[in-house]
């Protein structure tokens, strides 16, 4: 319940934006420039608000305890691997969370390379070895410090604007052929023409999929590279090995693409991360 109200929230949030962004503009939605506006105020303005609101949405959503004050051993270690090496990488110090999960898990997100919250599962935690955990510390830290988050809103970005401008377009098409010459000949009316632009959007939303689950898929080879460097390549293809034999790892989609763990899909097109052997085999 409480992720659909934060759902709902950021919808609103860009309805909001994007209606006082048009009015002050003057902008019509009935030219091509007009409409590619609109679509660029609700596809870049839904990405980039998620993006502001990432950290307080993960700590809402996952229920995560941020380490402020290590209360035992583990949480201490937790906090000066995580600084040893942001520092390393060249980035502020990521607030460092951890969440009650059986699977096994982690991931980065934030705005920027310097606001960003690093988070663990406790089964994570209690299923790998140090160096294991060490490892997916430095793949989340590496994501931070390739600035992932921005570079996936931005492309996310670019995607929604074109899904939505090409359903719009696509449809008005439809509807002109349908007219003929008369322009107040019957086209597709109102609730059908809605239906057909949900319909468009739906499958230009799964055709651009592939292209952002591709990227997706990039950045995970990149930050496997980056916590390779920063730990050793032994310890991270370790820690992959131990991903691969344990459980599939259960997050909300708007946190899956950043975790370590990205579960399995029926065809590799749809996945945000490739394939373990695939990682491992790169790290080799």
């Amino acid at each position: 319940m409480k992720r659909v109200f934060l759902f709902l929230l950021t919808n609103m949030a860009v309805l909001l934006l994007a209606s006082i962004v048009m009015s002050l503009l003057g902008v019509n939605t009935k030219t091509m420039g007009g409409l590619l506006i609109f679509c660029a105020l609700f596809g870049f303005g839904g990405s980039f608000i998620s993006l502001q609101m990432s950290k307080w949405m993960a700590k809402k959503t996952m229920n995560l305890h941020v380490i402020e004050q290590p209360r035992d051993q583990t949480e201490h270690w937790l906090m000066q691997t995580v600084a040893r090496q942001a520092q390393q990488a060249g980035i502020k110090m990521p607030e460092v969370a951890i969440y009650h999960s059986d699977d096994m898990n982690a991931f980065a997100t934030g705005p920027s390379k310097d606001n960003s919250l690093v988070a663990v599962s406790t089964g994570l935690m209690y299923s790998m070895n140090q160096d294991e955990v060490e490892a997916v510390l430095a793949h989340e830290v590496s994501h931070v410090a390739n600035g992932d988050m921005v570079t996936m809103a931005l492309m996310q970005g670019v995607v929604n604007t074109f899904v939505m401008f090409a359903a719009r377009l696509v449809a008005g098409i439809i509807d002109s052929f349908l007219r003929g010459d008369d322009e107040e000949g019957e086209g597709l009316g109102m609730m059908a023409h809605m239906a057909v632009v949900f319909v468009l959007d739906l499958v230009f939303g799964l055709l651009a999929s592939f292209v952002v689950n591709y990227y997706s898929r990039v950045r995970e080879y990149r930050a496997d590279a980056g916590a390779a460097k920063l730990v050793g390549a032994n310890k991270m293809i370790s820690a992959l090995q131990r991903l691969q034999s344990g459980a599939e790892g259960h997050m909300p989609s708007n946190m899956a693409a950043f975790g370590i763990n990205g579960g399995k899909s029926l065809s590799e097109l749809m996945m945000t991360h490739p394939p373990i052997e695939k990682r491992i085999a790169a790290l080799r």
